[in-house]
Parts: C-alpha cells; structure tokens; sequence
C-alpha cells in the first residue's frame, strides 16, 4: 500500500511540475534599414530594438538583428527556426524594405541588388511564404507583424530589364493566407504604401503595436482593433493597418493578473497565458537597452515613446554629451558601487542611521529630481517622496524599499546629475510623430529614392505555416 501511495505522490509531483512549466515564447524581431544599393531607412533598426524589448518584458526569448545582409538572416532564421519548433507562441516582427513580385512578398537584406524578377527568386531576397512555413508551423499560436509595406524601390529595374514579357510588380506587399492558429498584421493594406515616420522616432505601425499588444488582460485581436485605430488617427486616415487571423480561441501575450486562462475559450493552438507586465517594467526595458547608446537616435526614440518618463532628465544629458562630441563619456550608474547595495534591504531603522537632517533630505530630494525622478524638495520624505525612492531603486536594481540605507545614500550622492530643466528640455525633446498630413508627407518605408531626409540612415511573414491567411 504503501508502495502505491509513494507511487501515486511521485506520478503527481511529475504532473505538477510538468503542468507548471511555462508556455514556450519564441521571437525573431529585425529592422534593416542600412541599405547598400537602394534608399536607406533610418527607423527599422530603431523599431526592432523597441519591439524585442516590449516582447523580451513579456516572457519572450528574442533572436534580434538589424542591418542584417542575406547570410546573416538566413543565419538568424535558422535559429529562430530551431527554437520556435514546438513552441506554445512564435512572434515574426519584420520592418524594413519589402516588395511583391508575382503575387509572392519577399523581404530585403540591407546587401540585396535586384535587377530582375530571377534576381528575387533565385535568392537575393527572403521568400516570406517558404520563410514562414519553415521557421513557425508546427507553433501553437502564429503571430506574424510586417512593418514593410512600402514602395517598392526595385520596381523600376525589375520592369526595364523584363521587356520581353510581363512582369508584374506592384507598390506595397501582395495579399498572404493565414493557415489554422495565425495572426498576420500589415502596416496597410495590399498593394498600399505605409509611413516610416519622422527620424529617429518609430514607425506609427510599430509605435502602435508596442503601445497595445502587450497591455494586461488585452486580447491579441482586440490589441490589433486599438493598433488600427491609433495609426489612422495619428496618420489623419492616411495609413490604415490591414490583417488578418485564423487564431482558435483568445490569446494574450500579457494575462491580466485577475483574468483566468480557464475562462478564455478553449483551443488546440492553446490560449496563452502572459508573464504579468507594466507600462513601467516596458519603460525600464527600454530604457537599460538604449542608456549607454552613442547614437542619439535611440536616445531620441526613448524621449518620443515616454516624452514624461522617469529617465527623461538622463536621456537628455547623455544626448547632449553624445552631441558634444565623441562620446567618451558612456557611464555605468553602478559602476564604483558597492556590490552589497544590490542586496542590503532598506528600511526606516537604516534610513534614521544615516542621520540625515533636514539640508540633506533636500539635497537627496534635488538628486533625485535632478535624474529624472521628480519629487516636491520639502526637506521632509513624504509618500510621495517614498514612491519616487522606490522608482530610483527600482531603476538601479536595489532592492524597492522606498528607505535609504548608508549605501544606497552614498550610491545617490556619486550619480551624475543633469543640469536643472529649462525650457530648452521642451526643444531637445523630439515631438512624438505627427500625422502625415499634418507635417508634411514622411517617407514611405520604401520610396524607391525619395529625399535624402527621408533616406536617411539610422538604426512579434509568407507562404506561412502551411498556408499563409490573407494579407
């Protein structure tokens, strides 16, 4: 009996563990956007970076790339491929060139020379079908975002050197089918032009995705309702995202903390549940992937997406030192820090040892307005004060307290502070992207050679999982 009780105990234990290993996240996120022999793009590399950041804060593992050539992806999509298989959720995030020969979508490295519809089918692009079909179909749930609808810059070489029959090369990318257990998104729809967006900044497809996609207790199909509506609105009915789904039941990429999987409708694909997230974990995420840049592009793209965020006042001095000159002066806000302030809790016991009087709890609270973490300078640590203590630790890794310790003091007194706000903040902050109409006509993310501002370098697809749902 008793032999069957232990039996019985292990069997259970097995399928507890069994049942509380977490879903399978897999994500493949590129932006080309440095090409070689055709308009260069400044905003996918930018857009990549962002969306492998939103994803990787939700549970996923991310295999990212920008400025990739034709080796390099195929190099990419392999080990997506290997890590996708079997999968509960796989995510394809494309942005850059893209174009539409025959009926069939492929997508550009930044090293593709086209000059002729055999040109595209015998390798010099990324058939986005076969892609596809081999990376993601045996995943669950298929989500597929293609940020590259634009015109096709090869459009004119493919048809000069094609006199001797029709080709048929059309502006945008061609309508897909989406096979059992998918989710396929475009920037627009077939055969229409989508907006890179102003300089430095993300796309309005690409802001809009990271804006909905992951928030708490959203549907993925209900996100992507939010996504179009964003973007014709910001784009004042210019750019209207099109897609299509043959998802099997309701899928979040973040569950809501009170929402039941067991209430969601049941699927083969599987519904999936979601690490739990906030906007300010995406803002931290994003933050720690661009604070050591030199390129004040991602410095720029941080202000745009969180205009108000708690590292404005860090993200404008390291743009203005990125600015100054070559920038030397990348700074680790831990370096020289005692590893035990990682680890030392804080509480009001260690913060009245530190014996702060009055003039010093001014001078902690004008540090920490001084880094972007703005609080009243009282010379008294109200709530208030406590909640933004919090946001300072949090952002520095130590452990959220809301209390200094002796360490945690002397880590806030070594931090380099920025210069005090004026208004010239309002000016180095880049205004969130304007509607096209609005502002003048942004380059499409393929005008076969638009102006040069527009052209400027910078830096979750398809005959797709047997059979691609229309585009």
């Amino acid at each position: 009996m008793r032999t069957l009780t232990l039996l019985a105990s292990l069997m259970c234990m097995a399928l507890s563990v069994s049942a509380a290993k977490a879903d399978r996240r897999v994500a493949f996120v590129v932006g080309n956007g440095t090409y070689k022999n055709v308009a260069q793009l400044p905003n996918p590399p930018i857009d990549a970076k962002a969306m492998a950041a939103t994803l990787r804060n939700v549970g996923f593992e991310v295999i990212e790339g920008s400025n990739l050539t034709r080796d390099q992806m195929t190099e990419k999509l392999l080990d997506f491929g290997r890590k996708a298989q079997g999968s509960d959720v796989a995510v394809f995030y494309y942005a850059g060139h893209g174009i539409a020969v025959g009926g069939s979508n492929y997508l550009l490295p930044v090293d593709a020379d086209i000059k002729s519809e055999m040109d595209v089918k015998l390798g010099a692009a990324i058939n986005i079908d076969l892609t596809l079909e081999q990376t993601m179909g045996d995943a669950k749930v298929k989500l597929v975002f293609l940020d590259a609808c634009r015109d096709n810059p090869f459009a004119a070489k493919i048809k000069s050197n094609s006199a001797t029959r029709s080709v048929n090369v059309q502006s945008g990318l061609a309508e897909m089918k989406s096979g059992e257990g998918t989710l396929i998104a475009f920037a627009t729809g077939p055969g229409q032009t989508a907006l890179d967006g102003q300089e430095g900044n993300n796309s309005p497809f690409t802001r809009a995705l990271i804006d909905n996609i992951t928030k708490p207790g959203v549907e993925i199909q209900q996100a992507m309702t939010s996504v179009r509506a964003q973007v014709n609105e910001e784009t004042h009915k210019g750019q209207l995202p099109w897609g299509h789904t043959n998802l099997i039941g309701a899928v979040y990429l973040n569950q809501a903390p009170t929402t039941q999987v067991a209430n969601a409708a049941p699927t083969a694909a599987g519904v999936v549940p979601a690490a739990t997230s906030s906007s300010d974990g995406v803002e931290l995420e994003y933050w720690r992937s661009v604070k050591e840049s030199n390129k004040p592009e991602e410095l720029n793209a941080y202000l745009s997406a969180y205009p108000n965020g708690q590292f404005k006042a860090l993200a404008l001095a390291r743009l203005a030192a990125v600015k100054s000159g070559p920038s030397t002066t990348t700074r680790n806000l831990n370096a020289g820090v005692d590893p035990a302030t990682f680890t030392d809790d804080a509480s009001q016991l260690t913060e009245d040892q530190i014996g702060l009087d009055k003039g010093q709890r001014r001078d902690v609270q004008r540090r920490l307005t001084g880094l972007g973490f703005d609080t009243k300078v009282t010379g008294a640590f109200s709530e208030d004060t406590r909640t933004v203590l919090k946001r300072w630790q949090a952002a520095r890794g130590y452990p959220s307290t809301g209390y200094l310790n002796k360490l945690q003091h002397k880590a806030l007194l070594s931090e380099i502070v920025a210069a005090p706000a004026t208004a010239s903040d309002e000016s180095a902050k880049p205004a969130r992207r304007a509607p096209a109409q609005a502002q003048g006509a942004p380059a499409p993310r393929h005008n076969g050679g638009g102006d040069a501002g527009a052209a400027f370098v910078g830096g979750v697809v398809g005959g797709m999982m047997g059979g691609m749902f229309r585009r």
